[in-house]
């Protein structure tokens, strides 16, 4: 699944020639580099060999990994002094090759958590696939770690300098080291490293609204109501929200044929009934490379009064085009994914699992959008595991191409086995990964891939599940799937707000926490956790909290939406900085038609920094693009816009761009690696030292459609992570389908319409009599005098009229 593409020329030449007269004009007076300050690294030159009988300079170390013949070589050709280091490969398979500054206390620099540092060296290179790689060593353990590729230097015949700043420390981080990676055949040779640290100290910010909003944000429900009872949330790629409802969980409508979709702007307020062609009620959605939304499966049929019959999936696909605002049929899916899940792979196409069939049994087949062919691929061409997933699976791209699932799902347990594992689309196998706590209470938890997806670690939040209906959970895990033998870890608990259970507002209490919570990437790194509810469609939780992947703790106390946001709701990042939050339907059948926005604290914090120029909006893997910003930035970034329904949005992501800094000139550096952004349409931020960050610019990321033949493409710096796993367990014999329970949905389909969720089992907490459930459902607004279909096992029909209570 590795994706192959060539550096876009103009640009790349551009700063060839710019970098070439730089070169040039250094060369008249060279300037050997120094160890001590500013220069942190000691030996930077070369020049100090190493003790007797070491075969490499004194704090320089061979490194490196992989199937590839290499040599290592001190040679005289250097920028200056008498010595600089050759790297070559003259076979690869895998893997790269690496002088790497020494890894201990004498050699590698101490850095301060929090700092940035600037980090360069003048290189000479025939391949493209060099890339700047940076280590960091716990300060607690000792422990070295791979931190983060920063950049991928052009190729070069002549001496040219490569400079990049490195992200924020991380805590706990004491010393780093680096260097300059080779990682394809061809040759590299460094001379004159720096690392310096950026000195400049941020003003302190100010604050502009009051100190409640300063600390905690603000939100603010919108006069304009959501026209349709919209189950799904795209972020287009003009800015637009794309709100999809199909029928909307209504059975009147689908009975109707009426399937509405609606498209919000920001910009005006305003809302756009949009045409549906087919009832995309639960179906599943992903934004192609091209900004166009691929829709997939939905709902044939709602289950039949007496429970006998579950729901049934479409084959039916679309695609809809923020240009023309209108869906365009695709071809036919191989089955119905009544809750498919939709991941995009590094080169464009669409890799699809789980949900129900057309006849209510589980799929269990994978099904694959070419995005070369514009259509999905027959069943035979699409590697095949027979496995089931579930409904709405979480399925996140990893740096490799492989797909890590989450153990985040929708309806009922978790998989077979520990409930997360790593498939390998190439292999064709399926591994469990250890650590996930209560495997089946993670329905309708929340996972994302923490900022940035160059650390490729995951979180999960909360869950619970609709069949058992136990209250809600505040677990969290995180794993790190950069270790060999990646494990989730206990993170820390949710934490806890007000919930309603139907009688008014409590402090929740215990392990209380949520189900149908919302996870949102921010541009200051920090991921948002707000709505949900204790039980299945019911009991709203009044609660929001910034989780920080740098230090792994919560941020507790946040504005908390006044709105219920639990089954159907969404919350997802808009290009303004700010989050919107919609929808909400509970058990009773309502739906909740009001708009929330919430205004983070960082944008109380006074001006905020502007992206004033974008020379191109059209970048290129592995490529450098410069910005200018009206004052200084601490870091710059990519986030992909929303595709989020039922919890799930396994394809948002935040992928960090390194930044060569020239007073307001930043070039930005992007990754190679088509695995950590995907192509397509992105929002590009600008953060202050303070974390304000800029409005969002719309830049795409892919590969040109015609290059010179004389371009050489580049390869993708992938890492040997969750290379120790466990055996892959055997894949299931080939099978059309599982079969799965009508009552998946967690529903006793014996009372009321199919649009109105009396739960198969109520909250432990309720008495089973049916005065109590009777009770329950009173204080919970059901319809009264819900008709009884068939028998009566809930023992609702207390006076014998075949109505319930």
């Amino acid at each position: 699944m590795r994706l192959k593409i060539r550096r876009r020329s103009g640009r790349r030449a551009a700063l060839l020639a710019v970098g070439a007269l730089t070169a040039g004009l250094l060369l008249t007076a060279p300037q050997q580099a120094t160890a001590g300050p500013p220069n942190l690294l000691s030996n930077p030159g070369f020049e100090t060999a190493g003790a007797p009988g070491a075969d490499m300079p004194s704090c320089w170390s061979k490194s490196g990994w992989g199937d590839n013949d290499f040599t290592f070589a001190t040679v005289p050709d250097a920028h200056s002094g008498t010595k600089a280091m050759k790297v070559s490969l003259t076979r690869r398979v895998d893997g790269d090759r690496k002088a790497l500054v020494t890894e201990n206390n004498t050699c590698a620099p101490a850095v301060t958590p929090g700092k940035q540092y600037d980090l360069s060296a003048w290189y000479k290179s025939n391949t493209p696939d060099v890339s700047v790689t940076v280590f960091r060593r716990e300060a607690a353990t000792g422990a070295w770690q791979y931190w983060t590729d920063l950049q991928n230097p052009p190729v070069s015949a002549g001496w040219a300098r490569t400079e990049v700043r490195t992200p924020a420390v991380p805590p706990g981080t004491d010393k780093i080291a680096w260097g300059l990676s080779v990682y394809g055949v061809g040759t590299l040779t460094t001379d004159d490293y720096t690392l310096e640290q950026v000195g400049a100290v941020p003003p302190q910010p100010t604050c502009s609204g009051t100190a409640e909003e300063c600390a905690k944000g603000k939100w603010q429900v919108i006069p304009a109501k959501n026209p349709v009872r919209s189950m799904h949330a795209v972020v287009l790629k003009n800015g637009k929200v794309l709100l999809i409802a199909g029928s909307g969980n209504d059975i009147a409508q689908f009975n109707a044929g009426t399937f509405t979709s609606a498209v919000y702007d920001p910009a005006n307020g305003s809302f756009k009934t949009i045409p549906t062609p087919v009832d995309m009620f639960c179906s599943g959605h992903v934004q192609l490379a091209d900004g166009r939304v691929l829709v997939m499966s939905g709902n044939k049929g709602y289950p039949s009064a007496d429970g006998k019959i579950g729901y049934q999936g479409l084959k039916d696909s679309y695609v809809f085009d923020p240009a023309t605002e209108a869906y365009t049929k695709t071809n036919d899916m191989n089955g119905g994914h009544w809750y498919p899940s939709a991941t995009i792979l590094g080169n464009g196409d669409v890799i699809s699992f789980g949900g129900l069939k057309e006849d209510s049994t589980g799929n269990v087949t994978a099904e694959k959008f070419s995005a070369a062919q514009n259509k999905w691929l027959p069943m035979n061409e699409v590697n095949q595991t027979w496995s089931y997933w579930g409904l709405y699976p979480s399925m996140i791209l990893m740096q490799d191409g492989r797909l890590f699932y989450s153990g985040s799902h929708t309806f009922g347990n978790g998989t077979p086995g520990t409930g997360a594992s790593i498939y390998n689309y190439d292999a064709n196998t399926v591994t469990d990964v250890p650590g996930l706590r209560n495997k089946d209470q993670r329905d309708e938890s929340a996972s994302v891939l923490l900022p940035p997806a160059q650390d490729q670690r995951v979180l999960t939040i909360g869950g619970g599940n609709n069949e058992t209906n136990p209250a809600a959970n505040r677990i969290t895990d995180i794993i790190d799937l950069k270790k060999p033998s990646p494990a989730y870890t206990a993170g820390p608990d949710l934490p806890q707000g007000l919930v309603d259970t139907g009688t008014g507002k409590r402090p929740q209490t215990g392990a209380e926490g949520k189900m149908y919570v919302s996870a949102v990437l921010l541009p200051d790194g920090k991921v948002l956790e707000t709505g949900g509810g204790l039980h299945d469609r019911a009991d709203p939780v009044f609660e929001a909290s910034f989780f920080d992947p740098a230090t792994n703790t919560y941020q507790a106390g946040l504005a908390t939406d006044p709105i219920p946001r639990t089954y159907h709701s969404a919350s997802f990042l808009m290009p303004d900085g700010r989050v919107m939050s919609v929808g909400d339907n509970p058990g009773n059948g309502t739906y909740n038609h009001n708009v929330s926005i919430y205004t983070p604290p960082y944008l109380f914090k006074g001006a905020r920094p502007q992206i004033t120029s974008v020379i191109d909006t059209q970048w290129v893997y592995g490529d450098t693009q410069r910005i200018t910003v009206n004052r200084p930035v601490a870091k710059a970034e990519l986030i992909r816009p929303a595709a989020v329904t039922h919890s799930s949005d396994p394809n948002q992501r935040f992928v960090d761009l390194p930044m060569t800094v020239d007073g307001n000139n930043i070039d930005l550096n992007v990754t190679s690696n088509p695995n950590l952004a995907p192509p397509g349409w992105y929002m590009l931020f600008a953060v202050d030292a303070n974390g304000v960050p800029s409005i969002a610019t719309w830049v795409h990321l892919g590969g040109p459609s015609a290059l010179a033949a004389t371009a050489e493409p580049p390869s993708a710096h992938e890492h040997t992570f969750a290379n120790e796993l466990a055996a892959a367990k055997p894949n299931p014999a080939k099978r059309d389908s599982v079969p799965v329970a009508p009552t998946v949905a967690g529903c006793d389909r014996h009372y009321g319409t199919v649009s109105v969720c009396v739960p198969t089992r109520f909250p432990a907490e309720v008495k089973e009599t049916p005065k109590a459930r009777c009770d329950w459902l009173a204080a919970h607004q059901y319809p009264k005098r819900m008709k009884v279909n068939g028998s009566d096992p809930l023992r609702l029909d207390q006076d014998g009229d075949g109505h319930a209570c």
